[in-house]
């Protein structure tokens, strides 16, 4: 299909928030298009194949909660699930609900332009597809925008290289290669055990340390799975309440300070062995604010690496001691820090010797040279604005959204840009976004704003927008939640730091996803707070 239609929604994106998006404007019986830049459903998951791919949020819960009868049918094999399961499951929804008819794949947005006179958005694909909507939804992702570094050479390189989010579907055979990692945060972390499993040699190119759980995954255990499936709706109930929208039973603890050394790791020590991720840094209740409780607990994780690691010197060099525990995403693993026994691995440091070229055989750094056959850039993403940044999307004026964020990112409640009407994002910036459960979160936001576009068609109104006062408002908010933790003490991609050039603003509202929930539903109850109309709506919800 070549031709331009026009449409009442146009949605961006068939991940799992956009697949619910389907769902649920569908209801409104509005016309609608989904647009996907893959051949298949499951954003994420369908674009992260690399090798130990992997959820690290309990499958139980990283589900959707719209269908009861969806929740009972479906079977999770394993606690936190591979990256086909879940593609699975993103493509047993799609057809159970018969979302694919809306989708049209392969078809990657690239320009997103408001006509002003018309109130409406034309959209351009790759593709030459192009269609017009009233409203777009763009549940485009946090984590889709690829960031390869600009090393010199890349385009010399004899070899094969691949990025972890752009992964063969058939899969890369490492048997015989020698094989160079760039990265390690989370998706590197998963990665090199199975890499080094049947490579000939690995070779980790690691700027900075990060901070590792065992993830401690098994097989579902029936009585754990029917616990859930009896208890889903009080479960449910309990996560959209939740700061993290995260179901959690364990028991927080105190101050570290309340409980003597010995006290402290008893506790420690029972949350390292049963804990993972999230759960783990809720040990104590201010490991999160407080930098003097954050190194006893970041040094009671740096020797649980040192306990792993046979090598002290890589030991060391695995140990992050530059920035707080959670203040860069905390990662979950399956063998990571024991890979580096293996005789066929090798960690280089380059922040202290940095990459200098890409080679035709393989990598140089600043004091020695490596011969590659392979090299996969764990590399990560230009995180929660990319995906919207790189669509080219202009609004009132023709102003380009790039550059109105040229000093970091400006919304309204993570939905709305000021001169951008009738824009919704979700999971955009200024949302809880991934420092929420992006599954419960995201079911939250498309019903926030499939709301507002039913008012809207009820009060027969033509755009919403909002206003930068109300712009910078929110970003006071998001800025003042963040200070009060020691997120601002990293670099991570939280704040951009990732990117050359990218402004260091933190992008997330880290308020806790229920006070959020919160804050939206009384802007909308006050009379549409913050709101603008091409004329008076009234407070129907």
């Amino acid at each position: 299909m070549t031709g331009s239609e026009e449409y009442d929604v146009v949605i961006v994106g068939a991940g799992f928030s956009g697949l619910y998006a389907i769902h649920r404007i569908r209801r409104l019986g509005l016309s609608l298009r989904c647009f996907e830049a893959g051949d298949g459903v499951g954003g994420t998951w369908y674009w992260n194949r690399y090798p130990g791919a992997r959820v690290d949020i309990e499958s139980m819960q990283y589900s959707y909660s719209f269908d009861e009868g969806l929740q009972q049918e479906w079977k999770w094999p394993e606690y936190f699930s591979p990256q086909a399961d879940l593609e699975a499951y993103a493509n047993h929804v799609a057809d159970r609900f018969g979302l694919r008819e809306h989708i049209e794949f392969e078809t990657r947005v690239n320009r997103l332009r408001f006509d002003e006179a018309e109130n409406r958005w034309h959209i351009a694909a790759e593709n030459g597809r192009t269609a017009t909507a009233k409203y777009i939804v763009a549940a485009c992702g946090s984590l889709d925008a690829t960031n390869v570094p600009a090393f010199p050479g890349l385009d010399t390189f004899r070899g094969q290289w691949f990025h972890t989010s752009k992964w063969p579907k058939d899969g890369v055979p490492f048997e015989g290669k020698r094989v160079g990692l760039i990265g390690t945060g989370s998706t590197g972390i998963q990665a090199v055990p199975v890499i080094a499993k049947t490579a000939e040699h690995l070779t980790v190119f690691q700027r900075t340390p990060a901070y590792s759980l065992p993830a401690y995954n098994r097989a579902t255990d029936p009585e754990y799975e029917q616990a859930w499936k009896a208890n889903y709706q009080d479960r449910r109930t309990a996560m959209f309440g939740n700061f993290a929208a995260s179901y959690m039973e364990n028991e927080q603890y105190r101050s570290v300070f309340d409980y003597t050394p010995e006290e402290r790791l008893r506790i420690l020590e029972e949350a390292w062995a049963a804990r993972n991720g999230l759960l783990f840094m809720r040990t104590f209740s201010d490991i999160g604010t407080s930098l003097e409780a954050n190194t006893v607990v970041a040094e009671f994780v740096r020797d649980k690496i040192r306990g792993l690691v046979k090598d002290p010197a890589v030991a060391e060099m695995l140990c992050p001691k530059t920035y707080p525990i959670g203040a860069k995403r905390i990662c979950m693993d399956t063998g990571y820090f024991e890979a580096y026994n293996r005789d066929n691995v090798k960690l280089v440091d380059v922040r202290a010797n940095p990459i200098a070229e890409i080679t035709p055989t393989g990598l140089r750094t600043t004091t020695g040279e490596y011969d590659l056959d392979i090299i996969v850039f764990a590399t990560g993403f230009d995180a929660v604005t990319g995906s919207m940044t790189r669509m080219n999307v202009t609004g009132l004026g023709g102003r380009d959204l790039r550059d109105k964020w040229t000093d970091g990112p400006t919304t309204y409640l993570g939905f709305l840009v000021a001169g951008f009407p009738n824009l919704f994002m979700i999971h955009g910036p200024g949302s809880p976004g991934v420092l929420a459960q992006m599954i419960t979160a995201g079911e939250w936001q498309v019903d926030f704003v499939a709301g507002l576009i039913a008012d809207m068609e009820a009060a027969g109104r033509h755009r919403i927008d909002t206003a930068p006062e109300w712009e910078r408002r929110w970003n006071l908010e998001v800025e003042e939640a963040a200070g009060h933790t020691l997120y601002n003490k990293a670099d991570s991609w939280y704040v951009g730091a990732n990117i050359p050039g990218k402004p260091r603003v933190f992008m997330i509202y880290i308020g806790g996803f229920d006070r959020y929930k919160q804050r939206c539903t009384e802007q909308v109850t006050n009379g549409y707070e913050g709101f603008v109309f091409d004329a008076p709506i009234g407070a129907s919800r």
